[in-house]
């Protein structure tokens, strides 16, 4: 089950603070989910979600998994709808099936904890 198309981090690397306007912000990501005015400043959210399941049902034992992924980005334009900063965060695209006994988030902790380490990312 998806809610929005993946936000793409290309797109999103392409703003540039200071130079992009509101406009060119919506015609590189879309109609945002949500518009916040902050006084003269405004915010845009943008969100995504990815969600996988897998079940099994045994007439009286059942057991279920979901996985759920999302991306958002919050962009933040200033009284003249310049882009001041944004922030994103990106997470659809390691949405996976599971069966309920298995740990989805396992390989995510692995290279989490792999990326920690010094010389890693380097090899």
């Amino acid at each position: 089950m998806e809610s929005n198309d993946p936000i793409s981090a290309e797109a999103v690397r392409s703003l540039v603070p200071w130079r992009t306007t509101a406009r060119e912000v919506v015609e590189k990501l879309g109609a945002p989910t949500e518009v916040v005015q902050l006084g003269r400043r405004s915010a845009y959210r943008y969100d995504a979600s990815s969600s996988k399941s897998a079940g099994l049902v045994l007439f009286v034992f059942n057991m279920f998994a979901q996985d759920m992924r999302t991306d958002r980005v919050w962009a933040f334009f200033d009284a003249n709808d310049v882009l001041t900063h944004i922030g994103a965060t990106y997470g659809t695209h390691r949405t996976q099936y599971a069966l309920p006994w298995e740990d989805v988030h396992e390989a995510d902790d692995d290279a989490l904890r792999d990326a920690k380490r010094p010389g890693v990312l380097g090899k």
